[in-house]
Protein backbone atom coordinates (compact mmCIF):
# COMPACT_ATOMS: atom_id res chain seq x y z
CA UNK A 1 0.00 0.00 0.00
CA UNK A 2 1.38 3.39 -0.98
CA UNK A 3 2.11 6.07 1.61
CA UNK A 4 -0.41 8.48 0.07
CA UNK A 5 -3.14 5.86 0.11
CA UNK A 6 -2.39 5.03 3.74
CA UNK A 7 -2.60 8.70 4.67
CA UNK A 8 -5.91 9.03 2.82
CA UNK A 9 -7.32 6.04 4.71
CA UNK A 10 -6.18 7.44 8.05
CA UNK A 11 -7.72 10.83 7.26
CA UNK A 12 -10.98 9.12 6.33
CA UNK A 13 -11.01 7.08 9.55
CA UNK A 14 -10.39 10.19 11.65
CA UNK A 15 -13.10 12.10 9.80
CA UNK A 16 -15.62 9.27 10.27
CA UNK A 17 -14.76 9.00 13.97
CA UNK A 18 -15.20 12.75 14.37
CA UNK A 19 -18.52 12.69 12.56
CA UNK A 20 -19.73 9.79 14.70
CA UNK A 21 -18.65 11.58 17.87
CA UNK A 22 -20.42 14.76 16.83
CA UNK A 23 -23.57 12.83 15.93
CA UNK A 24 -23.59 11.08 19.31
CA UNK A 25 -23.21 14.41 21.12
CA UNK A 26 -25.77 16.21 18.97
CA UNK A 27 -28.50 13.57 19.02
CA UNK A 28 -27.90 11.83 22.33
CA UNK A 29 -25.38 13.07 24.90
CA UNK A 30 -26.31 16.76 24.94
CA UNK A 31 -29.93 15.95 25.88
CA UNK A 32 -29.24 13.48 28.66
CA UNK A 33 -30.15 14.49 32.23
CA UNK A 34 -27.43 14.91 34.82
CA UNK A 35 -26.93 12.96 38.02
CA UNK A 36 -27.00 15.30 41.01
CA UNK A 37 -24.09 14.44 43.27
CA UNK A 38 -23.45 17.80 44.98
CA UNK A 39 -25.68 19.81 47.34
CA UNK A 40 -28.33 17.08 47.34
CA UNK A 41 -29.79 17.85 50.77
CA UNK A 42 -29.92 21.58 50.09
CA UNK A 43 -31.68 21.04 46.75
CA UNK A 44 -34.20 18.67 48.34
CA UNK A 45 -34.88 21.15 51.12
CA UNK A 46 -35.56 23.94 48.63
CA UNK A 47 -37.90 21.80 46.55
CA UNK A 48 -39.85 20.18 49.36
CA UNK A 49 -40.33 23.40 51.32
CA UNK A 50 -41.67 25.28 48.30
CA UNK A 51 -45.35 25.77 47.48
CA UNK A 52 -45.60 22.87 45.06
CA UNK A 53 -48.95 21.52 43.91
CA UNK A 54 -49.52 18.01 42.58
CA UNK A 55 -52.31 15.54 41.74
CA UNK A 56 -51.44 13.66 44.95
CA UNK A 57 -50.24 10.43 43.34
CA UNK A 58 -48.23 7.91 45.35
CA UNK A 59 -45.45 7.02 42.92
CA UNK A 60 -42.12 8.64 42.12
CA UNK A 61 -41.75 12.37 42.68
CA UNK A 62 -41.05 14.69 39.77
CA UNK A 63 -40.47 18.33 40.68
CA UNK A 64 -41.19 20.81 37.87
CA UNK A 65 -40.11 24.43 38.35
CA UNK A 66 -42.04 26.71 35.99
CA UNK A 67 -43.85 30.00 35.55
CA UNK A 68 -47.37 30.65 34.28
CA UNK A 69 -46.77 31.85 30.71
CA UNK A 70 -43.77 29.61 30.01
CA UNK A 71 -44.39 28.00 26.58
CA UNK A 72 -41.77 25.29 27.15
CA UNK A 73 -43.43 24.41 30.47
CA UNK A 74 -46.89 24.18 28.88
CA UNK A 75 -45.50 21.98 26.11
CA UNK A 76 -43.94 19.55 28.57
CA UNK A 77 -47.12 19.40 30.62
CA UNK A 78 -49.33 18.91 27.55
CA UNK A 79 -47.17 16.22 25.99
CA UNK A 80 -45.94 14.32 29.04
CA UNK A 81 -48.15 14.70 32.12
CA UNK A 82 -50.83 12.23 31.02
CA UNK A 83 -48.31 9.43 30.51
CA UNK A 84 -46.51 10.25 33.74
CA UNK A 85 -49.76 10.24 35.73
CA UNK A 86 -50.70 6.84 34.31
CA UNK A 87 -47.46 5.56 35.82
CA UNK A 88 -48.43 7.13 39.16
CA UNK A 89 -45.70 9.78 38.95
CA UNK A 90 -46.51 12.67 41.29
CA UNK A 91 -45.80 15.78 39.22
CA UNK A 92 -45.03 18.42 41.84
CA UNK A 93 -45.24 21.72 39.99
CA UNK A 94 -43.54 24.73 41.58
CA UNK A 95 -44.82 27.85 39.87
CA UNK A 96 -43.01 31.12 40.45
CA UNK A 97 -43.48 34.73 39.33
CA UNK A 98 -40.23 35.84 37.73
CA UNK A 99 -38.37 38.92 38.87
CA UNK A 100 -38.53 42.13 36.85
CA UNK A 101 -35.70 42.52 34.35
CA UNK A 102 -34.10 45.90 33.61
CA UNK A 103 -37.15 47.66 34.96
CA UNK A 104 -39.59 45.62 32.85
CA UNK A 105 -42.15 43.45 34.61
CA UNK A 106 -42.04 39.74 33.78
CA UNK A 107 -45.16 38.85 35.77
CA UNK A 108 -48.64 40.33 36.15
CA UNK A 109 -50.57 41.17 39.33
CA UNK A 110 -52.91 38.26 38.56
CA UNK A 111 -49.98 35.89 38.16
CA UNK A 112 -48.44 36.99 41.45
CA UNK A 113 -51.81 36.55 43.19
CA UNK A 114 -52.11 33.02 41.82
CA UNK A 115 -48.55 32.08 42.78
CA UNK A 116 -49.15 33.24 46.36
CA UNK A 117 -52.44 31.34 46.59
CA UNK A 118 -51.04 28.10 45.18
CA UNK A 119 -48.03 28.25 47.48
CA UNK A 120 -50.38 28.71 50.43
CA UNK A 121 -52.91 26.03 49.49
CA UNK A 122 -51.01 23.54 47.26
CA UNK A 123 -54.20 23.51 45.17
CA UNK A 124 -53.65 21.41 42.03
CA UNK A 125 -56.96 22.43 40.44
CA UNK A 126 -56.12 26.11 40.91
CA UNK A 127 -52.68 25.57 39.40
CA UNK A 128 -54.27 23.94 36.36
CA UNK A 129 -56.93 26.64 36.00
CA UNK A 130 -54.75 29.02 34.00
CA UNK A 131 -55.40 32.67 34.75
CA UNK A 132 -57.70 32.29 37.74
CA UNK A 133 -59.96 35.16 38.75
CA UNK A 134 -61.08 36.51 42.11
CA UNK A 135 -57.98 35.63 44.11
CA UNK A 136 -56.69 37.83 46.94
CA UNK A 137 -54.04 40.17 45.49
CA UNK A 138 -50.42 39.64 46.44
CA UNK A 139 -49.45 43.23 45.69
CA UNK A 140 -49.98 45.38 48.76
CA UNK A 141 -50.25 42.35 51.04
CA UNK A 142 -47.00 41.95 52.95
CA UNK A 143 -47.45 38.24 53.66
CA UNK A 144 -48.41 37.28 50.11
CA UNK A 145 -45.68 39.45 48.62
CA UNK A 146 -43.20 37.61 50.84
CA UNK A 147 -44.44 34.29 49.41
CA UNK A 148 -43.91 35.52 45.85
CA UNK A 149 -40.40 36.62 46.81
CA UNK A 150 -39.75 33.22 48.41
CA UNK A 151 -40.36 31.59 45.03
CA UNK A 152 -37.94 33.94 43.34
CA UNK A 153 -35.31 33.33 46.02
CA UNK A 154 -35.75 29.59 45.58
CA UNK A 155 -34.77 29.98 41.92
CA UNK A 156 -31.86 32.24 42.90
CA UNK A 157 -30.64 29.58 45.33
CA UNK A 158 -31.21 26.63 43.00
CA UNK A 159 -29.40 28.13 40.03
CA UNK A 160 -25.80 27.89 41.37
CA UNK A 161 -26.50 24.52 42.99
CA UNK A 162 -27.62 23.13 39.64
CA UNK A 163 -24.67 24.73 37.87
CA UNK A 164 -22.31 22.88 40.23
CA UNK A 165 -23.90 19.66 38.92
CA UNK A 166 -23.59 20.61 35.25
CA UNK A 167 -27.19 21.77 34.82
CA UNK A 168 -27.75 25.24 33.39
CA UNK A 169 -31.01 26.56 34.86
CA UNK A 170 -33.89 26.95 32.40
CA UNK A 171 -37.65 26.47 32.53
CA UNK A 172 -38.96 23.92 33.11
CA UNK A 173 -36.33 22.62 35.49
CA UNK A 174 -37.05 18.97 36.33
CA UNK A 175 -35.73 16.99 39.30
CA UNK A 176 -36.53 13.34 40.01
CA UNK A 177 -35.06 10.03 41.24
CA UNK A 178 -34.46 7.10 38.89
CA UNK A 179 -34.93 3.41 39.64
CA UNK A 180 -31.34 3.22 40.92
CA UNK A 181 -32.08 5.89 43.52
CA UNK A 182 -29.97 8.51 41.77
CA UNK A 183 -31.10 12.12 41.95
CA UNK A 184 -31.49 13.35 38.38
CA UNK A 185 -32.17 16.74 36.79
CA UNK A 186 -32.42 18.52 33.49
CA UNK A 187 -33.35 21.91 32.14
CA UNK A 188 -35.96 20.30 29.89
CA UNK A 189 -36.78 23.27 27.67
CA UNK A 190 -36.30 21.17 24.51
CA UNK A 191 -38.48 18.21 23.41
CA UNK A 192 -35.33 16.17 22.77
CA UNK A 193 -34.94 15.79 26.54
CA UNK A 194 -38.39 14.27 27.11
CA UNK A 195 -37.56 10.70 26.09
CA UNK A 196 -34.97 10.41 28.83
CA UNK A 197 -37.41 11.61 31.48
CA UNK A 198 -40.06 9.18 30.21
CA UNK A 199 -37.64 6.26 30.20
CA UNK A 200 -36.34 6.89 33.71
CA UNK A 201 -39.85 7.32 35.09
CA UNK A 202 -41.32 4.42 33.13
CA UNK A 203 -43.82 6.46 31.12
CA UNK A 204 -44.81 6.82 27.48
CA UNK A 205 -45.43 10.03 25.57
CA UNK A 206 -48.99 11.28 26.00
CA UNK A 207 -49.90 8.19 28.00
Amino acid sequence: MSRNRLIAILVLVVALAGAAGWAFWNYEARWRPKTITRHQMEIVRLLESSGWASPGLKGQRLYVVSYQDCPECRRFQTEEFAGLHKKNVDTRVIQIARRDLNGAARSTPAERAKVAQVWLTHDWKLLQAGKAQGLPPADGDMARTAIVEAGRKMVDDLTPLMKDNGVKFAYPLLVWWDDKGRMRACACDKPETYRFVRKELGARSGG
